[in-house]
């Protein structure tokens, strides 16, 4: 009886028992520090991927080949040496669906320019977007052309209008560690970045 009351009363395996307790919450508490540090870092390299892409799109090919190579002078009822308006260039946006590259033209608007794309250029960009981030594919990457008022109808040294080039990346995600727990990952809010065109051309930059 005595020795069943001395192990009754024996307290020498507390503070193990103890530590074994708190122990979950404190390795919850560290992985989710290095989470925080973790998001920080996926959030910056998005951003710096979508920064990088925007350039490149800036200084490269235009992704609607059918914009660069059209003249409004002479095919779009604009005066040669005019500005082209924003009703003649609404603005156009380049993506993919499924490795299928496409481009159409701003909602509302009508595009009278070829609608043929260059899909090695927005391959090319993705690509080096993807070396930023390399989890990023085709799907998640959106190539908005805007109207700037800048350029001019019949211009003989590249495309008749300078537009505004943003690049948008979606579809984003981060995965913690504690989030292996539960199985969850962490949407990413959408990046975008804007540039004036530079090129359009392919023929200065690359």
């Amino acid at each position: 009886m005595k020795a069943w009351r001395s192990l009754w009363s024996d307290t020498h395996a507390g503070p193990a028992a103890e530590f074994a307790l708190v122990l979950p919450l404190i390795l919850l508490f560290l992985f989710g520090i290095i989470d925080v540090g973790r998001y920080v870092w996926e959030v910056n390299r998005a951003e710096k991927a979508t920064q990088t892409g925007a350039r490149r799109a800036a200084v490269t090919a235009l992704i609607p080949s059918g914009l660069a190579t059209y003249s409004f002078a002479v095919s779009g009822g604009v005066p040669a040496g005019g500005t082209v308006s924003n009703t003649a260039f609404p603005g156009v946006s380049c993506s993919s669906a499924a490795g299928t590259v496409s481009c159409a033209c701003s909602p509302g608007g009508t595009c009278g320019w070829p609608s043929t794309v260059n899909t090695n250029a927005f391959t090319a960009l993705v690509a080096r977007m993807d070396d930023i981030k390399a989890d990023i594919t085709a799907d998640d990457v959106v190539v908005d052309y805007s109207w700037s008022g800048l350029g001019f109808a019949g211009d003989p040294n590249g495309p008749d209008v300078v537009p505004i080039i943003t690049v948008r990346l979606r579809n984003q995600e981060f995965r913690p560690f504690v989030g292996i727990l539960f199985n969850g990952a962490v949407s990413l809010p959408d990046f975008s970045y804007s540039l004036t065109m530079e090129d359009g051309a392919d023929m200065i930059s690359n």
